[in-house]
């Protein structure tokens, strides 16, 4: 065996084993998911896993890390800072709704986790790429009188507050999730936060 398909076999390994790990997280959070767990869904065992990661601890870090940037930048990515606050509150919308149909269990991970006390420094400083973005938006909406003047964090608790409840709810079948569940949903949040 070559350097690089060793390479390559534990590259797909670690990932075997963080996909797993997602789902066994999303679907029992963290103190309900056992090391041995995640092993059997990654169909490896339990001292493999440890070569690839020290700790449950680990394993929950990389994986917020990982989904965080990546929706940090399904966020940003090309997003029409020059346009009316209006359509940028509707992009920033359209792309959450994005995200959470390409990636509905990440996002569940993701709010399983938010603020947890077993993630680390670097996770929580992760936290500030996907806010900073969105506190800019209302800053700069509030000084074109565009969004009420509250605290940024308060706006952004509201909007995404609504948003993972809407999903709730979808989730439970109380709702049907479609564009115009959707559409709706942006429409009521902008008129709650728009001056």
């Amino acid at each position: 065996m070559n350097i690089h398909s060793r390479v390559d076999g534990q590259a797909e390994k670690k990932e075997q084993i963080l996909e797993a790990a997602l789902e066994a997280f999303a679907d029992r959070g963290f103190h309900g998911t056992t090391v041995p767990a995640i092993a059997e869904r990654a169909g490896v065992a339990a001292g493999t896993l440890y070569r690839y990661f020290e700790s449950k601890e680990a394993i929950v870090n990389a994986l917020y890390q990982h989904w965080k940037r990546t929706f940090a930048g399904a966020l940003m990515v090309d997003f029409p800072a020059g346009a009316p606050p209006r359509e940028q509150f509707r992009s920033l919308w359209e792309r959450l709704c994005r995200f959470a149909e390409a990636h509905p269990l990440a996002l569940q991970f993701l709010e399983l986790h938010h603020h947890a006390p077993y993630l680390d420094e670097t996770s929580r400083r992760i936290d500030d790429t996907v806010l900073g973005p969105a506190r800019a938006f209302l800053a700069a909406a509030q000084r074109q009188m565009a969004v009420k003047p509250l605290p940024p964090d308060l706006l952004i608790a509201l909007v995404h507050g609504a948003f993972v409840g809407v999903l709730r709810a979808a989730r439970d079948g109380l709702i049907q999730l479609g564009k115009d569940t959707t559409d709706a949903a942006e429409s009521c949040l902008w008129e709650a936060i728009r001056r």
